[in-house]
This record gives C-alpha cells, structure tokens and sequence, in this order.
C-alpha cells in the first residue's frame, strides 16, 4: 500500500529477513478489550492492547502495548480462520487500512474476523514518528536533514528493538492472545515482508496467504531505480501510443529531460499562490522533491495518467498544478502519516547494510538516485544495529500473490522471485493495475474464493476486464 512521509519518495519497504522461531510462553497475552470507532469505518470495532516483549529475548523484560482491532464477521461462528492485515510502509498501522473492509475485505467480513494490527512503532502502538510542520514545504533539502536529525536525537526510543523479526513474533502473539488457531494472513507493500516472515517462523499458524504488491526476498531498499524508471518509460510509451496524449503533449519525454536536466543542474525558485491558502509563498523546486513527486504518482495508474499534463505545465512554468500535487505527500490534514523513525529504523537495519556500491550502480536511476544517496548519512543518524541477511526458505502454505504490471516498486518480477520459495503460490498480474490490487474489480471476489479454497486453481480472468485509465489533458481533469 501507498505510504506517506517527510522524504520524498513514499514508499520505503521490502526484503524479507528469515530466522527460526523460539518457542512461544504458554501463557496468553493480556488484552484490554473495549468496542471502539476508528476513523474510515462506520461499524463498532473491538479495540484491544496487549503487552508483548520490547526484546522477544527478554519476555520478562520491558514491555510496549500493541494496538489490535477486529471487525467481527457479519454471520458469526461460521469460520474459525480470521484474516489478519499486515500494513505497508514499513510505519502504516493497521488502524489506518481499516477502510479496507468496505473495499478489499467486504465479502471476506461476511463469514471471517478481520484483524488489524498496529506494527509496533505505528499508528497506537507507539508510533515512532516526527512532528510534520506547514513550513516544511518551503524548507530547503538542507533544513530538512536537520529537523529529522534533530528528530532522532530527541527520540528515546531503542530503535533495535523495532526489527521486521520483531514485528512478525508481536504477530503470534496477538494470534494466541485472541484464542485463534491458524490463521489466514494479507500483507500489502511491506506487509508482504512481514507475511512471509511471520510464514516462516510460525508456519503452523498459517493456513493461507494473500500478498498484495509483493516483496522479493532479495529486494533491497531504496534499491528501486530499474522498477521506477521502467514505470515511467512505460507511461512515457503509452501516452506516445494515445492519440489525445500525444497531440497535447507531442514533446513529452523531451520536456520531462530538460527540466530534470535543470533541477539537477540547481533548485529553481518559485513565487505561486499557495495551493491551500491562496497566498502568495516562495517554494523551492528541487530535483528530489521533482523526482520523489513523480514517483509517488507512478503508484497509481490513474494517477500516472495524470503525469503528462502536470510535466508539461511545468516545463511551460505553470508549476502550480505540480505543486498541488506534491503537497499531497505531506498533506497536514490527514491522519496516519506513515511512521518515519519507524520506517527508518528498519530500513536503515535491515536494507542499507546490503546497498552496496556493486547495487548502486547496477539500479542507478535518476528518479531514486538523489534519495538513495541520502540513506546512508540518515542511517548514520540513526545509529541502529545492522540485521544479518538470511537465505530465504521454503513456505508451504497456499499463497495468492496479486501484481500490477504497472507497479513502480514492485512488479511481478519481484512476485516471481518469492514465489521460488511458494510451491504452493498462484500468482495473478493485472496489466493496468500499479500498486495495489485487492480493491480493484472482482478482486475481493476473488480473495473470498482463495480463503475458502485456498488448495482450488482460481479463475482470475475477470481482472483482465480492468481497463485503463484516460490521460488528462487539461485543467478540467481526465478525458471521459
């Protein structure tokens, strides 16, 4: 699932890090349960905290509350098997996909518990994150560095203890403490990470998997630039091969390389009504906030379609539109911003000690090289323990891996490599999907059918009838 957060790009995630598992206390978790409202749904949840080891080593030892919600299924008693939410990010809580109930998991809710859990450091699990300002808009890539530092510095947290293997024995946890047996598990994003290692350290408490947008074993963060420049290039060819797109925008990909060709070259300097106030501000334009914007729309396809105008516009100086639409990455008025000190702390332990120079040179891209470049200075911030990689093994569980062809992050390649380690996998690609599937036409059909037949080939054809966007050729929006 798309993320949100102080950097540029929004979506730091990936890779998958397997170890065996200890052996779990006999005893239950405690868990304080009351009925709550949270925000994206109408219905009354079951919100519930239960304290589990800060260091799974230590289970005497200090403690942090885990944030759980469940939506009890519509016809009660009917499945035993619940479907728990691994969010993305990594620093989206469950909390905050809630909305997923009406999209993705409404035929799923008509005979299973839904299950949400806030990954520690995220949403009501003690979120790990920094205090987002207006004034970070106009701030310069300088200025930002140093709240972010000054952000860690002021942080108490033990940023070691917030690991993916962490986070996957919180998840057992939180299956023995609701009385469940085996469970059947979706992960989104990052959340697929987190899937699979949950899958291999406890495989006896899986009983299926459906993962949304998936990670490869070997992915490395922020190793992203082959996939994000092959998204783009492809949105590039489509709106060349589009009559409409290519009559606005006849000189698209020249336009897009001379004002990268600028930026890179230095920041212009902007005077614009603000897009939220209408008063006149300065912002500063810089080639990694032109870059991460640009990526960030390539997560969604009918947001990509929108690319070719907002790049024109701004190759003719009429930045305003662009502008807009960067600002919605640090839109002040949404909750559940992505947990940045929590998505640092684990790809700063788990990713960055394996960039390296050999796999910066091979994904160089101009999109994710400025941020990629700034990993390690952060890293060097953040001061956590590296994480030992470790080879991926095999899971027997049935899975159902979902693909957009689209996705600049993660496209089926990477799919087809964890299914390597899935005899049991299907794997379903949707051409003019991105990132993120589940919610999309017939698709919670389909996961409904997956769940109650995990062992039964699916028929996946009707996602094929999921059409393409139109290109937007002006002001007044998409073409009909």
């Amino acid at each position: 699932m798309k993320t949100r957060s102080l950097l540029p790009v929004a979506a730091l995630w990936l890779a998958v890090s397997a170890t065996s598992a200890a052996a779990p206390a006999a005893s239950k978790p405690v868990v304080a349960d009351r009925s709550c409202h949270l925000p994206g749904v109408t219905d009354a949840l079951r919100c519930m905290t239960l304290d589990v080891p800060l260091d799974h080593a230590k289970p005497a030892g200090a403690k942090l509350k885990l944030h759980v919600a469940v939506a009890p299924a519509h016809r009660q008693g009917t499945r035993s098997d619940p479907l728990f939410v691994l969010a993305g990010g990594p620093g989206q809580a469950g909390s905050e996909v809630v909305q997923m109930l009406t999209l993705a998991f409404n035929r799923v809710r008509a005979t299973r518990d839904i299950v949400f859990i806030d990954q520690r450091g995220t949403g009501r699990s003690g979120k790990l994150d920094c205090k987002n300002k207006p004034e970070q808009e106009i701030m310069t890539e300088e200025q930002l560095d140093a709240e972010l530092r000054a952000c860690i510095a002021a942080t108490k947290a033990s940023f070691g203890a917030y690991t993916t293997d962490a986070a996957a024995r919180d998840t057992e946890l939180v299956r023995r403490a609701l009385g469940y047996g085996a469970v059947n598990v979706w992960g989104g994003s990052y959340g697929t990470r987190l899937g699979q290692a949950y899958a291999r350290l406890y495989p006896a408490s899986v009983r299926s998997l459906v993962f949304d947008g998936v990670a490869a074993p070997d992915q490395v963060i922020p190793a992203a630039g082959r996939d994000a420049q092959a998204a783009l290039d492809k949105m590039f060819e489509q709106c060349a091969k589009d009559a409409g797109c290519n009559k606005a925008f006849p000189k698209l990909r020249a336009e897009f390389d001379a004002l990268a060709a600028k930026l890179e070259a230095g920041s212009i300097k902007l005077s614009l009504s603000n897009p939220r106030t209408a008063q006149p501000v300065e912002v500063t334009m810089t080639a990694e906030r032109f870059y991460g914007t640009i990526h960030n729309i390539l997560y969604s396809p009918a947001d990509a379609r929108r690319l070719p105008f907002l790049i024109h516009n701004a190759a003719q100086g009429r930045w305003q539109p662009f502008v807009a639409r960067q600002n919605l990455l640090s839109d002040f008025g949404v909750d559940g911003s992505v947990a940045i000190l929590l998505q640092l702390a684990v790809v700063c332990a788990e990713d960055v000690p394996r960039l390296t120079p050999e796999l910066r040179k091979s994904d160089d891209s101009q999109v994710t090289r400025l941020l990629t470049d700034r990993f390690p200075a952060m890293c060097k911030t953040m001061n956590v323990p590296p994480v030992a990689a470790q080879a991926p093994t095999r899971i027997d569980a049935p899975a159902l891996l979902l693909s957009g062809a689209l996705d600049p992050i993660t496209p089926p390649h990477r799919a087809n490599a964890a299914a390597k380690h899935m005899p049991r996998a299907q794997h379903v690609v949707v051409a003019n999907a991105g990132h993120g599937v589940s919610q999309l036409g017939c698709a919670p059909r389909l996961l409904r059918e997956f769940l109650d037949k995990p062992q039964a080939k699916l028929d996946a054809a009707c996602m094929n009838e999921i059409p393409a966007p139109t290109f937007q050729l002006g002001s007044a929006g998409p073409q009909p």
